[in-house]
């Protein structure tokens, strides 16, 4: 059961996956762990999910606890031992053998604690307390909401990554960071290493599994290697290079592809994204990433990569993840696929007023400035503990997801879910990570930041906006639609609710695929040739109330005529 290794591109031989059946409680907040527990829950997915076998709800003023035994088997310990958790929603302490040996705050992101001490032979017993206030604070939270329904989804907690341990000798690599040089040819390496002072490490790129570049490595400095005859990395040919690197008694594999993204003029001078140096049109899907039964977590590691190559199957070469982050096995599949990805940072703040992040969508002329301590009560960002946390957790969103090979653009900000001094964001996130793009505001309340001009456009025939071409006050950015479409049909015997929220409502697979021809080519297709350069339909599937997606919730029916959607994607290109 999500058994695979969990970080491809940093990768060892041997680990130990803890996902299968542990006890489970549920307690008062405040009380001491039970003696008794309340049953068996199935890791990695979350008491509220169906597939966890649990089903009940976890409350702000409660706490889930978590407890199994963990004996390494033979031949297993090295020097240390690492305790890794994919994700806990929303803040954790763990113990083993009684010993408190970490905890973590933030339910989307990985972290790992060094149990070596606490670890003992035989038997040992890991206990996790989890607490999950959900919308009841600032911290991020994505589409969840207590009050749930429309575009906001069922509340989850607990552990919903993978749970696994590994063994590493004293001085070990840590993590890499992989910087693609395509225009000199050659490929940046920093290896970042624990207690490995003075020995130094050896980086190898393989192609086809033949060394083709090589060089010792100084821990902390950055190498350059040579890629000779480049193969670029693309949607249409998403060819990857193998890179090992050994550290003392430590050996770890990875990979890379050649590629870079940007801004530039095309030929007429429009702005355009670019794909290694030349305009590459971003045709992209709305991925909310829910699953049926397993809420945040896929049934399979095969489920996921089956979202991804269905949507190239349907023409489509990105994919926006919104408002969460995945398991690092998802972006592996989109790099070796071929799919670009949209990320966005996991929204959070005190509750969001509707005068902010609903009535733009009837009235775009509203934009509201997200500065100054008004504009922060407006915005759900009153609480100086929230901002810095945001800010904390999008720089180690930058730094865990750095190396994914299809990551082209950052998103900090959707639709003003707790936004904040977003331009000045946009200018932190591109000095962070220079080699990418940023759309620092999507939807509304753009403060003219970031690369691109980023536009939702639900309930109104879309256009090419005037005023972009309208010279002082020229806007240069990139024109993306970052959401679109929403056209909802509920599939009897697959829908996932029995309400029903959509933009707008069709009763048949023909009418909606023939409302789905008719946007594209009466306003999305010619908008192209004046300056449009990406696009995002909402959505991949269904979700809940929302049945709006090109499949049903349970992947099991594609609700469009596949051939009409293709022969439209097809044209979603620059000429």
């Amino acid at each position: 059961m999500l058994d695979e290794y969990p970080r491809p591109q940093l990768a060892r031989d041997g680990h130990l996956n803890l996902n299968g059946r542990w006890d489970y409680a549920i307690t008062a907040a405040d009380a001491a762990e039970p003696v008794e527990y309340d049953g068996e829950i199935v890791v990695p997915y979350s008491p509220e999910a169906e597939l966890s076998g649990v089903g009940r709800t976890l409350l702000p003023d409660q706490a889930l606890w978590y407890r199994r035994t963990l004996e390494p088997p033979e031949g297993f310990l090295k020097d240390r031992v690492l305790l890794h958790f994919g994700a806990v929603d929303q803040s954790c302490e763990v113990l083993l053998n009684g010993v408190a040996v970490g905890g973590h705050v933030g339910g989307y992101l990985p972290f790992a604690l060094d149990v070596t001490e606490a670890l003992t032979q035989g038997e040992n017993t890991l206990v996790v307390k989890v607490r999950d206030i959900s919308d009841a604070a600032h911290h991020s939270r994505g589409k969840q909401r207590g009050k749930h329904g429309g575009i906001w989804y069922t509340p989850q907690s607990g552990i919903w990554q993978t749970v696994w341990a590994e063994s590493v000798p004293t001085a070990h690599v840590r993590d890499l960071v992989i910087v693609p040089q395509l225009a000199e040819g050659c490929v940046e390496i920093t290896v970042c290493a624990e207690r490995a002072e003075g020995l130094p490490a050896r980086v190898d790129v393989l192609r086809d599994g033949v060394v083709i570049a090589g060089a010792e490595a100084v821990p902390g400095e950055p190498v350059r290697l040579p890629v000779a005859d480049v193969r670029p990395w693309t949607p249409e040919d998403p060819f990857l290079y193998d890179l090992e690197v050994h550290l003392g008694d430590d050996r770890v594999r990875s990979y890379f592809g050649m590629r870079s993204f940007g801004v530039g003029p095309d030929a007429s001078g429009l702005p355009r994204l670019l794909l290694n140096g030349r305009p590459y049109f971003h045709a992209g899907v709305l991925d909310q990433g829910y699953w049926e039964g397993g809420l945040y977590t896929p049934p399979s590691d095969a489920a996921m990569a089956r979202d991804i190559q269905a949507m190239k199957d349907l023409g489509f070469t990105m994919l926006r993840k919104h408002a969460k982050i995945e398991p690092l096995r998802w972006y592996h599949h989109c790099d070796r696929l071929g799919m670009l990805v949209w990320q966005d940072m996991v929204n959070g703040g005190e509750g969001y007023r509707p005068a902010v992040v609903t009535v733009p969508a009837v009235a775009p002329f509203v934009r509201l400035r997200d500065s100054g301590a008004r504009a922060l009560r407006r915005f759900g960002r009153a609480d100086a503990e929230g901002r810095a946390e945001f800010e904390r957790e999008l720089r180690d969103t930058v730094e865990h997801l750095r190396n994914v090979v299809g990551l082209a653009v950052w998103v900090p900000f959707n639709e003003g879910w707790g936004q904040f001094d977003a331009a000045r964001i946009a200018a932190d996130l591109a000095a962070l990570d220079p080699t990418r793009t940023v759309d620092h505001a999507s939807g509304w309340h753009d403060q003219g930041g970031g690369d691109l001009h980023s536009l939702h456009v639900y309930f109104r025939r879309f256009r090419v906006p005037a005023r972009r071409a309208r010279l002082p006050r020229r806007d240069t950015r990139v024109l993306a639609l970052t959401e679109y479409g929403g056209y909802s049909l509920p599939v009897e015997g697959h829908r996932s609710s029995a309400r029903l929220f959509g933009y707008r409502r069709y009763t048949s697979p023909d009418a909606l695929t023939r409302a789905f021809v008719r946007l594209h080519e009466q306003q999305i297709i010619p908008a192209i040739p004046h300056g449009l350069s990406a696009t995002v339909y909402t959505q991949l599937s269904d979700v809940q109330d929302e049945m709006n997606g090109l499949l049903t919730q349970d992947r099991e029916v594609t609700k469009l005529d596949a051939e009409a959607v293709r022969a439209v994607t097809s044209r979603l290109r620059y000429e």
